[in-house]
């Protein structure tokens, strides 16, 4: 039987998530112990956010429209911010950093980024870069609705895993990222809609 993701839990703690981007420097009680599914959930969204970033960053270059540039805006602050959580958090933790490679996920003894959940392809990356105006609001946000889901499993993912997000930073950085990227989501289904609406 599929165990059923605590839903309920996420939400609630997003409420309180706030406090760690408004009190950054306040200490976090020491909680239980961390589990390998908090280090590889964290591991993870460092490369996965990054490509965010990268998708986001080209806004300005690719004639993006007013919208999605203010959009590409709080995606790469919010992102980057995330992103230097995680490697603070992995480094507090003993554990290997990795780089934040628009490519992918990146582990020692790798041949190559490994793709998480949601991420483009190369393919896909270059069909993005490729496009201007009109093209790239409506590429961009299709691939970066692709890429919030992404994201979303993987928050699923650590917590159908036992013991895992019990560290309170973990927990918190895991209702971040479900609560932000579902409200982006929405609003970027809405915009994508508007744009097959309007005229050409």
């Amino acid at each position: 039987m599929k165990r059923l993701v605590p839903w309920v839990a996420i939400v609630a703690a997003a409420a309180c998530a706030a406090s760690r981007r408004s009190l950054p420097n306040q200490a976090v009680p020491a909680g239980p112990p961390h589990t390998a599914a908090d280090v590889r959930f964290l591991s993870g969204m460092i490369g996965h956010h990054a490509q965010a970033v990268l998708m986001a960053g080209w806004a300005p270059t690719h004639g993006a429209s007013g919208a999605v540039r203010v959009l590409c805006e709080r995606i790469v602050v919010a992102q980057n911010d995330e992103i230097a959580f995680a490697q603070r958090w992995l480094r507090e933790h003993n554990a290997f950093v990795p780089p934040a490679d628009p490519r992918g996920h990146v582990m020692p003894g790798m041949d190559h980024p490994m793709l998480m959940p949601g991420m483009l392809t190369p393919e896909q990356m270059a069909q993005l870069d490729a496009a201007r105006g009109r093209e790239f609001d409506r590429l961009f946000l299709t691939f970066m609705i692709q890429h919030h889901q992404g994201a979303l499993t993987m928050v699923a993912r650590l917590l159908a895993v036992p013991g895992a997000a019990q560290d309170g930073p973990v927990f918190r950085f895991a209702a971040d990222v479900h609560a932000d990227q579902t409200t982006e989501i929405d609003r970027m289904n809405r915009m994508l809609d508007a744009l097959k609406r309007s005229p050409q």
